[in-house]
């Protein structure tokens, strides 16, 4: 399966293991999911996992990074005109509407109104998790 993943998704799951973020988290480095990405989304998890406050340590930043750029999709989305609540989130609608049927999960789903992402599928990741086929 393949997913758009916001990154407070990705920073929650790190710090919670055995939360419905953690349990994704830990799919994605099992490579039973598989991340898709551009530029701008691999960057800003670069940037916030490196914010002093995580204390994750670089070896494990690089690692994931590396793994998400050499088992995910990367996609060089078209530029979409929106106005979302939060300006930094463009990214991540992008690639999930140049894929068309790959969902974005995100822990924040008032970011992403559906009158202004009708067509792509927005999930929480208790709603990914339910969806997960035998996993």
């Amino acid at each position: 399966m393949i997913i758009v993943l916001d990154t407070n998704v990705l920073v929650s799951g790190l710090l919670k293991g055995e939360s419905r973020p953690g349990l994704i988290i830990n799919m994605v480095a099992a490579g039973k999911i598989r991340l898709a990405y551009d530029f701008r989304i691999i960057s800003e998890y670069g940037a916030v996992l490196r914010r002093p406050r995580f204390q994750f340590r670089e070896s494990d930043i690089a690692a994931f990074l590396k793994q998400v750029e050499e088992e995910g999709v990367k996609v060089n989305p078209a530029a979409l005109k929106l106005k979302l609540p939060d300006s930094a989130d463009l990214p991540f609608i992008e690639v999930a509407a140049a894929l068309k049927t790959v969902p974005l999960v995100t822990g924040n789903i008032k970011h992403f109104p559906a009158e202004l992402t009708s067509g792509i599928r927005i999930l929480t990741p208790a709603e990914l998790y339910e969806i997960l086929p035998g996993i």
